[in-house]
C-alpha cells in the first residue's frame, strides 16, 4: 500500500494540473464571461441560460456517487478516462450548437455527465488513498489547481471570445481540457497504489476503516455535512456565476470585471492552501466554521457598496469561501466517515455540493429576470450563511484519526 515519498507528492502537483481544468473552472467560473456573448447573439434571457448549466451541475452531482462506486471497484483510470474524454468532447461541441435552447441544454447535460469524472472526487481518492498525517496540506496544495483554473480559464474563454466569439471559446475550453487533465490522470493520479492495475478485492475494502456509504447515510453527521456543503456551495457558486454581469450592471467593464474572476481564483487558491495547512493543525470544524464566515462577510460587502474596491474585497471573501469548501468536503468526509467507501460517500457530499451549485445560478437568475436586480437573492444567500456554520460545531472529535506515524509502520510491517 506504500507510495514513495517523491511520487506522492508528483501525484499532488498533477491533481493540481487537471484540477486546473476541473468541472469547477471549466463549466462555472467561466460561465459569467460567456453569458453575456451567449445573450446578446441568440437573445435568451440570463434564467434561461443559466438553466442549463443548473442542469448540466446536477446531472454531475446525479453522476458522482455512481462514478464513486466505480472508482472504489475498478480504479481510477478505467473510470476518469473515458469522462474525461466525453467532458472534452461535449464541452468542445458547444461550439456547433444551434439557437435551440434544448440543444443548448441538451450539451450541457453531456457536459455534466463526464465532468463527473473531472471532479475532485477522483484527485481526492487518489490524494487521500496515499496520505494521512499530510493529508490536510496534500489535498490544499491539489485543489489549489481548482483556483488556479479560475484565475486563468476564465482569461482564457475571454481572450478566445474575442478573436472566434464563444463558440470558438468552447471548442478552445475543450481543447484545453483534455490536453491538460487526460495525460495527468493517466501518468500519475491514475497510477493504482502498489503500482498494478486491478480491481481492489473486496475483503480489502472491507479491511480498510470507516463505514460503508449506507452505513454513513444513517448518520446524523453525514446530513450535518450535508446541509453546511449545500448552502455554501448554492451561495458562493450564485455568486461566482453572475459576477460578471452583476459588475457589468454597476457600469464595470467586461474586461474588468472577468479580471474579477482572476482575483476570486486567487483567492481560491490561498483558501485552499491556508485550509489545508490548518486541518491538519486545528480541528477541522473549526476551521469550517470561519471559513464559511468569509462568504457570508463578502456578500455584505457586495450589497453595501457599489464602488470596484468594495467588489474586489467581497471577490476574495467568497473566493477564500469556496477555496476551502472541496478540500472540506474530502477532509471531514475521511475523519468522520472513514475511508472504507470513501469514493462512494464523496460522492454523495459532491452530489449535494452539486445541487446546491446548480440551484445558485439558477437562483440568481431568475432574480435578476423577475426583480430586475440580484440584491434579494444576495440577501437570501447571506442569511443561508449564517446557518451554514453551526452544524459544524456539533460533529465532536474524529472518529477516524490520523494514525500515529508509529503505528501505521507496525501496521505495515510483517508479523510471524
Amino acid at each position: 500500500m506504500r507510495t514513495e515519498p517523491g511520487e506522492r507528492w508528483w501525484i499532488v502537483v498533477a491533481s493540481a494540473l487537471g484540477l486546473l481544468v476541473g468541472n469547477g473552472p471549466v463549466m462555472q467560473f467561466t460561465f459569467g464571461t460567456l453569458l453575456p456573448s451567449i445573450t446578446g447573439q441568440l437573445g435568451w434571457s440570463r434564467g434561461l441560460v443559466s438553466s442549463a448549466l443548473v442542469v448540466g451541475l446536477w446531472v454531475t452531482g446525479i453522476a458522482t456517487p455512481v462514478f464513486g462506486r466505480l472508482v472504489d471497484r475498478f480504479g481510477i483510470r478505467a473510470v476518469a478516462l473515458p469522462a474525461i474524454a466525453v467532458f472534452s468532447l461535449a464541452t468542445a461541441a458547444v461550439a456547433l450548437v444551434p439557437a435551440s435552447p434544448v440543444a443548448f441544454t441538451a450539451l450541457y447535460a453531456v457536459m455534466g455527465l463526464g465532468a463527473a469524472g473531472q471532479t475532485p472526487l477522483i484527485y481526492a481518492q487518489a490524494i487521500s488513498a496515499r496520505f494521512d498525517r499530510e493529508r490536510g496540506l496534500a489535498l490544499g496544495i491539489a485543489l489549489a489547481g481548482v483556483g488556479l483554473g479560475a484565475a486563468l480559464v476564465p482569461q482564457f474563454a475571454h481572450r478566445l471570445i474575442g478573436i472566434a466569439g464563444w463558440r470558438g471559446a468552447y471548442a478552445g475550453l475543450g481543447a484545453l481540457t483534455f490536453l491538460l487533465a487526460f495525460p495527468a490522470v493517466a501518468l500519475f493520479v491514475g497510477r493504482p497504489v502498489g503500482g498494478r492495475e486491478r480491481r481492489a478485492p473486496s475483503g480489502a475494502i472491507a479491511a480498510m476503516p470507516g463505514l460503508t456509504g449506507v452505513e454513513a447515510l444513517g448518520t446524523p453527521r453525514f446530513w450535518l455535512l450535508a446541509f453546511s456543503f449545500f448552502v455554501v456551495s448554492g451561495t458562493t457558486g450564485g455568486v461566482i456565476s453572475h459576477l460578471v454581469p452583476l459588475l457589468a450592471d454597476r457600469g464595470v467593464s467586461s474586461q474588468s470585471a472577468t479580471a474579477m474572476l482572476g482575483i476570486a481564483g486567487t483567492a481560491l487558491i490561498a483558501g485552499r492552501l491556508l485550509s489545508g495547512f490548518l486541518l491538519d493543525r486545528i480541528h477541522a470544524p473549526y476551521v469550517a466554521a470561519v471559513f464559511f464566515l468569509a462568504p457570508l462577510i463578502g456578500i455584505v460587502v457586495l450589497l453595501s457598496t457599489l464602488r470596484s474596491e468594495g467588489a474586489a474585497i467581497a471577490t476574495v471573501l467568497v473566493g477564500i469561501g469556496i477555496g476551502a469548501e472541496v478540500d472540506l468536503i474530502a477532509f471531514l468526509a475521511s475523519r468522520y466517515l472513514g475511508m472504507r467507501s470513501f469514493g462512494e460517500i464523496y460522492g454523495y457530499f459532491f452530489s449535494i455540493f452539486m445541487l446546491g451549485a446548480g440551484l445558485g445560478p439558477f437562483a440568481m437568475g431568475i432574480s435578476y429576470d423577475r426583480t430586475g436586480s440580484y440584491k434579494l437573492m444576495l440577501l437570501c444567500f447571506a442569511s443561508a450563511l449564517g446557518l451554514a456554520g453551526l452544524p459544524m460545531l456539533r460533529l465532536g472529535p474524529y472518529p477516524y484519526p490520523a494514525e500515529r506515524e508509529t503505528s501505521r509502520e507496525n501496521a505495515l510491517a510483517p508479523t510471524g
